[in-house]
């Protein structure tokens, strides 16, 4: 086992069967999306409107990616006799249950189904994962004083990333949604340290992919630990990294087993989360080993492209959620890593002790393809958590990536808050440029711990600068409706205006003083993400203008 634990389910189309997964558990794949009732056009049909909100935010249009799986498809398989389970639209397919050969045999022969994978069972490898588990929440030291501090015994791992700061600014969460997907949360409902959480309302939901039943706090407390570093507000007791954040918890792993469905599962979950308008997704978990040895990756899957959870990782990406995962707990070797942990474009996290030195566990690269993992380190080491049972043990120290992980979301969930149109490539790229290994990075620390401060300073746009400043100035940028407009260089320059589906809309000839003029037509703008691309010469710049009304 190779697991490192938060998931969460998601029935894609409508209400499915579902099965407790079991040894004839298979996952169907299908060969395309045609004839589908679902369409490109009509987005409001599958996803939430602060999902598009989110979409026409930052810039990232509607695709096929994006169009459930055709119900007729999944009609079709249930009509063979299957059991449907979750359905991935943008892996597409379905997985499904049965315990019949002809089932199976008249699945294949459907003309849309590309192929079955049998995803079998054995328990050979559970032993390992509990054992796993068992050391990973094993209490270093279990406090239940009251410390001085307003972050309570938390106050470390907060203010190593320098959280504390972008507290103070006002930046706390509000107003961001994280989906934490694991392996269960035990005691979350009755844990004190999330009493604000649900009385202010910021607990919006739960799903589980694994049983499909009404509840996901079952099977583990990992969940309720990994939440509390963000999500925990218990002044001078505990206090979390993004104590104002809302949360969905969503339940992928499977505590019982280890099988390679739950990568699939995994995707549904972020499939879920992405529909809903998810900002950060928050997963401490990771795969290698499985209970039949045909489903292990070896080294050459850990290219960022194979893994069925690594490939859902990747398009989450591009749909605008930030994802931060766990390297793993493997320490030293090459490449320990856990899938999706060898995904390019999210967040891989390592974990360090309060001082900044790297945990001996603490999982490393490089990928098959040579790029260095883990991304950022976060205090993993001695991390302060609050536990399942906080009736009589409120909280503890314990130590794993797992941890690790969920204080550097609840970061980037505030720095998500202060700069709501950085796309995540940006705000990925500077919290690595901003590491305080950012000069030599490796294998073991990645790019360090980052200072977030300073990712806030470099990413900041002022409401009076334009991006780009060769040519022309438009601001303010984001705008509310009213725009401005300078010429930077004396030069006429042609402008032309493009929608974010890059439909040509507007055309002028500025000479630098027909302000009013374009300034009108520009404040005429819908709601929405627009390029002005200006040329002059030999100069050309594109300058992307967002109005919110």
């Amino acid at each position: 086992m190779k697991k490192f634990a938060l998931l969460f389910l998601w029935l894609a189309v409508s209400v499915f069967a579902q099965a407790q997964i079991a040894t004839n558990v298979y996952w169907v794949q299908f060969t395309d999306k045609n004839d589908s009732p679902y369409s490109i056009d009509n987005p409001e049909a599958y996803l939430s409107e602060r999902a598009l909100d989110r979409r026409a935010r930052l810039g990232i249009g509607i695709d096929e990616y994006d169009l459930p799986v055709n119900p007729q498809y999944l009609e079709a398989v249930a009509n063979c006799g299957a059991e449907l389970i979750n359905p991935s639209k943008w892996l597409n397919g379905v997985s499904i249950y049965t315990n019949s050969n002809d089932v199976i045999a008249a699945i294949e022969a459907l003309s849309f189904v590309e192929g079955v994978r049998a995803c079998p069972n054995d328990p050979k490898a559970q032993e390992m994962k509990e054992r796993w588990l068992a050391e990973e929440m094993k209490p270093v030291q279990q406090r239940q004083q009251t410390f001085r501090d307003f972050y309570g015994g938390a106050e470390t791992q907060v203010k190593q990333l320098h959280v504390d700061q972008l507290h103070e600014m006002g930046y706390d969460g509000t107003g961001v949604i994280i989906a934490v997907l694991d392996g269960g949360f035990v005691g979350t409902e009755e844990q004190s340290c999330f009493d604000n959480m649900r009385e202010e309302g910021r607990l919006l939901g739960v799903r589980d992919f694994v049983y499909g039943s009404t509840s996901v706090y079952t099977q583990s407390t990992h969940g309720t630990s990994c939440l509390s570093t963000m999500g925990a507000y218990d002044p001078s007791n505990m206090v979390g990294t993004a104590y104002k954040a809302s949360y969905y918890l969503i339940h992928t792993e499977d505590g019982d087993q280890e099988n390679i469905i739950e990568e699939y599962n995994w995707v549904s979950g972020a499939e879920y989360a992405d529909s809903l308008g998810v900002d950060v997704c928050s997963t401490s978990l990771g795969y290698i080993d499985f209970d039949m040895g045909q489903w292990d990756h070896p080294f050459a899957h850990f290219d960022g492209h194979t893994a069925p959870m690594t490939i859902g990782a990747e398009i989450a990406v591009t749909r605008g959620m930030i994802c931060v995962n766990a390297a793993g707990n493997e320490g030293d070797g090459t490449c320990t890593l856990g899938i999706p942990a060898d995904a390019e474009h999210i967040l891989t996290i390592g974990a360090v002790d309060g001082d900044g030195n790297r945990a001996y566990f603490s999982s490393v690269g490089p990928t098959y393809d040579g790029r260095i993992k883990p991304d950022i380190m976060a205090m993993g080491e001695d991390t302060y958590v609050a536990s399942g049972y906080g009736g009589w043990w409120p909280y503890y120290n314990g130590s794993g990536t797992s941890f690790a992980t969920p204080v550097m979301a609840g970061a980037v969930a505030c720095l998500r808050q202060a700069l709501p149109y950085a796309s995540v490539q940006e705000i990925c790229d500077a919290l690595r440029q901003c590491g305080d290994h950012a000069s030599n990075p490796d294998n073991r620390y990645g790019y360090g711990v980052p200072n977030v401060v300073e990712v806030l300073e470099m990413l900041h746009v002022d409401d009076t600068f334009v991006q780009g400043d060769e040519l022309i100035r438009v601001y303010p940028n984001p705008s509310r409706g009213e725009v401005h407009i300078t010429l930077a260089e004396g030069n006429p320059t042609d402008i032309k205006v493009f929608d974010i589906t890059g439909r040509h809309i507007k055309s002028y000839h500025f000479n630098g003083l027909n302000h009013n003029t374009l300034e009108h037509s520009l404040n005429g703008l819908e709601e929405g993400v627009y390029f002005i691309n200006a040329v002059a010469d030999s100069y050309s710049q594109t300058v992307k203008l967002i109005i919110t009304k």
